[in-house]
């Protein structure tokens, strides 16, 4: 049972952390290209996004319980969607967090800030990509785990079980 709580918690929380991600990868086309002062009035929709980093910490602690309770593939799936979404942390730090910390959370406008919000809206469009190859890894190896327990546990039938079994009826 505690091995599917972590499945499930696994799934779910890297499922949360990609929403913001995606938000900004949704917005990355009309916001782009937009003048400086329209775009600093739009950047400050993100007051309080701060709060989404506590789902990727919560989404790194339930990918690395779900790779200590799992065994064989889906243990290394769940190894590689932790080490996905740690890399999404990497990657906000060297170039996100720096871009908000030039510009005062969007809030004054640098010389470069074209190069910022460059830097800025990109590196999310690449974090959101990552966090969705770490959610395939996540819901691969729970779908992986289900069954390879059930084999183990005798609930599924081998497909030639259940073959031969409509055959002797």
């Amino acid at each position: 049972m505690l091995r599917k709580v972590s499945c499930f918690l696994a799934v779910v929380m890297t499922a949360l952390s990609l929403l913001p991600g995606g938000a900004h990868v949704m917005s990355l086309p009309a916001k782009i290209a937009m003048p400086e002062d329209p775009y600093f009035v739009v950047q400050q929709i993100y007051r309080g996004w701060a709060l989404a980093g506590a789902v990727i910490i919560l989404a790194i602690l339930a990918n690395f319980a779900a790779a200590i309770l799992a065994q064989g593939t889906p243990r290394r799936l769940f190894v590689a969607a932790d080490m996905l979404i740690a890399l999404t942390l990497a990657i906000f730090f060297t170039w996100t967090y720096p871009a908000n910390q030039a510009t005062g959370n969007w809030t004054s406008v640098p010389e470069n800030w074209e190069q910022l919000r460059t830097q800025w809206e990109y590196s999310h469009a690449v974090n959101a990509a990552i966090t969705f190859v770490a959610l395939l890894c996540a819901v691969g190896a729970s779908l992986s785990a289900g069954s390879r327990q059930e084999a183990r546990d005798g609930t599924e039938t081998a497909p030639s079980a259940r073959a031969h079994e409509r055959r002797a009826v």
